[in-house]
Order: C-alpha cells, then sequence, then structure tokens
C-alpha cells in the first residue's frame, strides 16, 4: 500500500514558485502563437450563435464561411472608416505641425524663465536627444516592419484558426470530456457553458459600451470645435477599451488637437468633457453592461492588465480579463481553487466583520 508524503512547506513553496515562472516565461515567448490562438478561441465562441442559426438552414461549413465573412465585412468596415479619416488627418498634418512648432518654441522660453535655464542649453539638450533617437531609427524601422508583417500574419491565421475551432468543435469537446472522469463532467459542462455565456455576454456588452462612449465623445468634441470630432471619438473608444490605462491615453490626444487648432480654453474644455464621460461610463455603462457579466475586482483588474501588457503588448490588455473571468469561473468550480475565484471576485466582506478568531490551545 503506498503512503502519501507530505512535502515540507518550503518545498511546496518552491515548486509553486518555479511552476509560475515556467509558466509566465512559456507565455511570454510563445505570444506569436499563444495570442492568435486565443483571439481565435473567443472570436469562435462569439460566432458559434451564428454559425448555429445558419446550420439549421444551411451546410455547417457554408455556415461558418458565412458568419466568418459577416465579421469580416464589419471589421473592414471599421478600418475603412479609421483609414479614411487617418487619411484627411494627413492632409492638414503639415499646419498642424507649424502650430505645435509655435506651442513647443514658447514652452521652451517658459521653461527658460521658470527655471533659469538658457535657452541654448535647452535647445543642445533637444538636439542631442534628436541624435540619439536617429542613431536608433534604423533599428526602429526594422522593429516596426517586423512588427507589421507579424500582424499581417496574424490577421491571415486568425479566419482560419477560427474556422477550424468551429469546424472542430465538436472533437475539442470530446477531448476536454475525455480529459475528466465521468463523476466531473458535470462541473466541466457547467464550466464550459459559463465561460462561453462569459464570452458572448462580456463582449457585446464591450462592444455596446464602446459604440455609446463613441457617440458621446464624438457629440461632445463636435459640440467644443474639435477637428477630426468623430475620429478621435471612435480612437478613444476603442483605447477605452483597454482597462483604467487606455482613458488616460484616449484623452490625451483630443486635448493635444484641441490645443494645437484652437486654445488652451479648448483643451481644458475636452478635459472636462471626457471625464464628464468617464463618470458616466464607469458608474453606468460598465457596471450595468460589461461589469455584470465580469465578476472582477478593480485591484486585480489592474494588476492582470498590466502584467498582459508586459507579456503580450496591446492585445494581452484586451485578453487580461476576459482571461482573468474564465480563470475565476474555473477557481469557483474546483473546490480547493475556490480561495483564489473569491480573492478575484468583487464581493467585499462586512465591514469590521471578525474574519480571523484565535483560541487558547485547551490543556
Amino acid at each position: 500500500m503506498k503512503t502519501s508524503v507530505a512535502l515540507p512547506f518550503y518545498l511546496k513553496c518552491s515548486q509553486i514558485i518555479m511552476g509560475t515562472v515556467a509558466f509566465f516565461y512559456i507565455m511570454y515567448i510563445g505570444h506569436d502563437i499563444i495570442v492568435p490562438l486565443i483571439f481565435s478561441t473567443i472570436l469562435a465562441i462569439l460566432l458559434n450563435p451564428v454559425v448555429n442559426f445558419l446550420s439549421r438552414k444551411l451546410n455547417r461549413i457554408v455556415s461558418i464561411f458565412i458568419a466568418i465573412i459577416l465579421a469580416m465585412v464589419i471589421v473592414s468596415a471599421l478600418f475603412y472608416f479609421i483609414g479614411s479619416q487617418l487619411a484627411m488627418f494627413s492632409d492638414s498634418f503639415p499646419v498642424l505641425k507649424q502650430k505645435f512648432s509655435g506651442y513647443f518654441a514658447d514652452t521652451i522660453s517658459w521653461v527658460s524663465d521658470t527655471f533659469n535655464i538658457s535657452t541654448p542649453k535647452i535647445k543642445a539638450w533637444i538636439a542631442k536627444t534628436k541624435a540619439k533617437g536617429l542613431d536608433g531609427g534604423g533599428a526602429m524601422i526594422s522593429d516596426t516592419l517586423l512588427s507589421i508583417t507579424g500582424a499581417l500574419i496574424v490577421l491571415l491565421l486568425v479566419p482560419v484558426y477560427i474556422f477550424l475551432i468551429l469546424f472542430y468543435k465538436p472533437l475539442l469537446l470530446d477531448f476536454i470530456a475525455m480529459c475528466f472522469s465521468s463523476s466531473k463532467h458535470s462541473t466541466v459542462k457547467e464550466v464550459l457553458q459559463e465561460t462561453r455565456r462569459l464570452i458572448q455576454s462580456y463582449l457585446v456588452g464591450l462592444l455596446l459600451e464602446a459604440a455609446l462612449v463613441a457617440t458621446l465623445n464624438s457629440v461632445g468634441l463636435l459640440f467644443i470645435g474639435v477637428e477630426y470630432a468623430i475620429l478621435l471619438g471612435v480612437i478613444g473608444a476603442i483605447l477605452n477599451m483597454i482597462p483604467y490605462i487606455g482613458g488616460i491615453v484616449a484623452i490625451s490626444l483630443p486635448m493635444i488637437m484641441a490645443l494645437t487648432t484652437q486654445s488652451l480654453s479648448a483643451s481644458f474644455a475636452v478635459l472636462i468633457l471626457y471625464c464628464v464621460v468617464q463618470i458616466i461610463d464607469n458608474n453606468f455603462f460598465v457596471p450595468k453592461i460589461v461589469a455584470s457579466k465580469v465578476k472582477i475586482n478593480a485591484l486585480i483588474s489592474i494588476v492582470v492588465v498590466l502584467i498582459g501588457g508586459a507579456l503580450w503588448g496591446v492585445g494581452g490588455m484586451f485578453l487580461s480579463i476576459p482571461l482573468t473571468a474564465i480563470i475565476k469561473v474555473i477557481c469557483d468550480r474546483i473546490e480547493p481553487l475556490q480561495p483564489l475565484g473569491f480573492l478575484l471576485g468583487d464581493t467585499m466582506p462586512e465591514i469590521g466583520k471578525n474574519i480571523l478568531s484565535f483560541r487558547k490551545p485547551t490543556k
């Protein structure tokens, strides 16, 4: 009869730390393969109801093709709109550059007068910084070209991945079932069903929230009189989909545009507008549309967004919240992992509750 050996605490901690480091290292070096697969899986889950609806009247392969083509048409239309707006923006770029140069010169004069630094020293430091940037320009251009090439490859692979995931869905589900004993099948089924509902409702809610934020941004910028208001409003809504961090970047773009094309007061008005939109979004749109589907507390959300950005860049920031929500669903269904699921959630214990109670050992 075999007896289990209890490992010392320090060995358990060492195993957990080494396993965690190995896991994140694999996630980091394999991001070119892992990120497209995760994106494709999430999009396949989102398109699955459309495929099921079309399969009632058409062949399944044809249904998958139609669903993917419809998704590509919608995404292409969005990219075409943003591209056309950017083309119009590039026409006025020389004027914006001239105005920005004027503000830049005024800023140098203000810094020189305020901090008692001579203007030639400031200009010499700026010239030195530009020279360093130009020295690394070749490497930056090559990295940019590699990034663009990688993005194009991903764009070509994602539709293929989506088609294959949807086509082999029965095989994948049977594989998952075979990985667990029959006594666990009901729990596995609950996890899969809840994960599917969570992803579908979260993505639909996120797109609805982005549309509402884009509308508020665009209408407000048009009222203020900022040029390219619709483009900036849509870009702001897309950036706002990156939790917490994207909203800060989204505010800076229209503020710079208002400062360059109009005045400081217009830029301040843009700041007030975006703060109001953020208040509406965080207190009405997110709780009612998005956060009601994903029960992740704010502290964990910020941490996982930063981790996702460090591991996988912008794509990791987008994926961090839904992946964390899936992990929470799994943890809530597995008894040893339930404390981790509770930590990830937003259920706040009663303030002042005596959580830990210590009793003296009885003699």
